[in-house]
């Protein structure tokens, strides 16, 4: 099993990628410039990045990827930010920007990304922006009293998005979703 972090240069690409290892799981953390040919994959997950998708252009070959892609890919942050945009939803600035434990609610507890989880939990945030409406066709599939698209998942592929930080130690339950995720690569 192949899962590559894409690096977005997020401040915690490195814990997503130790996660993955420590699962048993053959990653590595590669840059986002890196050609689609050279992506040997069983699925992705796109890092965080920048505080804001506005004004930037650090997102190198991911549309490319993204749309080529037949692997699962799990975009965290920036990266769920990114997928909004790129399939039609939007993105702004955040009211109450999130940094630090939030409290999620799972809005589809069937979904088998939150398999096994509680519908109520806290989890890490580090975001000024955050995805006001998820693409068309797309469900939200969790919010806080912030964010109100938390977690996203794509109607027909396999492509979600998670706006929290489940990398991160404090988020409870973080490790269960990225296991949710590996067995979702093995189908």
């Amino acid at each position: 099993m192949k899962i590559p972090v894409i690096d977005n240069g997020g401040q915690w690409t490195h814990r997503e990628y130790r996660v993955l290892r420590d699962l048993d799981v053959e990653s590595r953390i590669i840059p986002n410039t890196t050609p689609f040919e050279e992506l040997d994959a069983d699925g992705v997950v796109l890092s965080g990045g920048a505080l804001s998708l506005e004004g930037t252009d650090t997102l190198g070959r991911v549309a490319e990827w993204v749309d080529r892609i037949p692997v699962p890919v799990l975009g965290i942050c920036v990266g769920h930010q990114f997928l909004a945009r790129h399939f039609g939803g939007r993105v702004s600035v955040a009211d109450a920007p999130e940094f630090g434990r939030v409290a999620l609610e799972v809005d589809v507890p069937t979904h088998p990304m939150f398999r096994g989880f509680p519908r109520s939990l806290h989890v890490w945030a580090s975001h000024n922006d955050h995805v006001v409406d998820p693409p068309p066709g797309w469900s939200a599939l969790a919010h806080s009293p912030s964010c109100p698209v938390q977690a996203m998942a794509h109607p027909s592929r396999p492509v979600w998005g998670v706006q929290f930080h489940p990398e991160v130690e404090h988020t409870e339950h973080g490790v269960e979703l990225f296991r949710n995720f590996i067995e979702l690569c093995r189908r």
